[in-house]
C-alpha cells in the first residue's frame, strides 16, 4: 500500500466551515525548497479517526494530554505529554484521548533539510535508526523546552524575513537534537572491528529491502546464504559474527524482520495472505502460514482479524 502523501494530509485536514479548524499548506513554500509546516494540534480535525499507515514525510509531534500512539508492530503507547517521531519507513497512528489536546506538530521532508550545512544526517541519529521506537513521555520541564522551539517555528513561518527558511531549518535541527538528547545516553562506542563492520553491513542490507510497497517482485535476499554471498563472506563466518555481535544467528535476525514486516502488511494492507507470502519470498502460502504461526503465535488470518478489530 502506498504511503499517505503531503497532499493527502492537507486534503484530510482542510479547514471546515463548521468549526474553522484545519491545516493549510504554507503559502510561500517555493518549489524545490522542500516542505515544512508547523501548527498547533488543536488545528487538526479529529473526525474521522486517523488510519494506521505509512506517511511519505517526517513528523515530530508533542501532545499535551493523554493520547495513544501505535508505531510499527509494537504495543500501543498510552500516556500524557507524549512526544513522538514519524518517518516514512514506519507506519503509525495517533489517537488523542483528550477532547482538546494541546501541543504542536511539524511536518517536513528530506528536501527541506538538504540545504542545511551540517555533517549529520537524519539516518545517522539513533532516534531515526531502524528498530528505534520513537514514542515516549516527557517531563514537564522538557515538555516546555520542546514547546518553546515549536512556538519559535510558528512565529517565524508567516514572517517575511528573507532568510526565514534557513532560520526554520536551524530551529528544526535544534528540535531534532533536543529530542535526541532526551533519549537515554548510549553506551560508549567501541572501536569498530571487522566483525562490527560486517554486522553493520548485514543490518543495512536487511533493512534496505523494507518496507514492501507491492506484492511483486518478491524479496531478492531471503536466506542466510543470500546475504553471505552479497557480503562476499562465507555463511558460517557471517553467522559467527552476528552471533557474537547481536546474540542472534543470521536466520533468526532474518526471521524476526520478516515477521515484523508480515505483521505490518497484515495490519496495514488489503493484500491477500497469498500475496503477502509472495512478497516476502515464500514458495507457497502454506510455508508462510507455518512460519508466521511459529514466530507470531497466531495464524496470519487470526492476527489480521484481531488487528482489524483493534483499529
Amino acid at each position: 500500500m502506498k504511503p499517505n502523501t503531503l497532499p493527502d494530509f492537507y486534503a484530510a485536514c482542510a479547514p471546515t466551515p463548521e468549526s474553522g479548524a484545519g491545516v493549510l499548506p504554507p503559502p510561500d513554500m517555493e518549489q524545490g525548497m522542500g516542505h515544512f509546516n508547523v501548527f498547533p494540534l488543536a488545528d487538526i480535525p479529529q473526525e474521522p479517526p486517523m488510519t494506521f499507515g505509512r506517511r511519505a514525510y517526517y513528523k515530530i509531534t508533542l501532545c499535551r494530554g493523554r493520547s495513544q500512539v501505535e508505531c510499527g508492530d509494537q504495543d500501543p503507547h498510552v500516556g500524557p505529554n507524549t512526544l513522538f517521531l514519524v518517518t516514512p519507513r514506519v507506519p503509525y497512528r495517533w489517537l488523542p484521548l483528550t477532547e482538546a489536546p494541546g501541543g504542536y506538530c511539524c511536518l517536513f521532508d528530506d528536501a527541506f533539510l538538504l540545504p542545511a550545512r551540517t555533517e549529520v544526517t537524519l539516518a545517522e541519529l539513533p532516534i531515526f535508526q531502524p528498530g528505534a521506537y520513537p514514542v515516549w513521555e516527557v517531563a514537564e520541564a522538557d515538555c516546555a523546552a520542546v514547546e518553546a522551539i515549536f512556538q519559535k517555528m510558528a512565529r517565524e513561518l508567516p514572517s517575511r524575513y528573507a532568510y526565514k527558511h534557513d532560520l526554520l531549518r536551524t530551529y528544526l535541527w535544534e528540535l531534532i537534537h533536543l529530542v535526541q538528547k532526551l533519549q537515554p545516553a548510549p553506551a560508549p562506542l567501541a572501536t569498530h572491528s571487522a566483525a562490527d563492520r560486517v554486522a553493520t553491513q548485514f543490518a543495512e542490507l536487511l533493512e534496505r529491502q523494507f518496507p514492501r510497497h507491492s506484492p511483486q517482485p518478491p524479496l531478492r535476499l531471503r536466506t542466510a546464504t543470500d546475504y553471505a554471498d552479497q557480503l562476499a563472506v562465507h555463511v558460517n563466518h557471517l553467522n559467527r559474527v552476528l552471533k557474537e555481535t547481536t546474540g542472534f544467528t543470521t536466520t533468526a535476525l532474518i526471521s524476526r524482520r520478516l515477521t515484523q514486516e508480515a505483521k505490518l502488511l497484515l495490519k496495514q494492507t488489503p493484500w491477500s495472505i497469498s500475496e503477502i507470502a509472495d512478497s516476502l519470498g515464500f514458495a507457497d502460502v502454506a510455508l508462510f502460514c507455518t512460519f508466521f504461526k511459529r514466530h507470531a503465535h497466531h495464524t496470519p488470518g487470526d492476527f489480521r482479524r484481531v488487528a482489524m478489530f483493534e483499529i
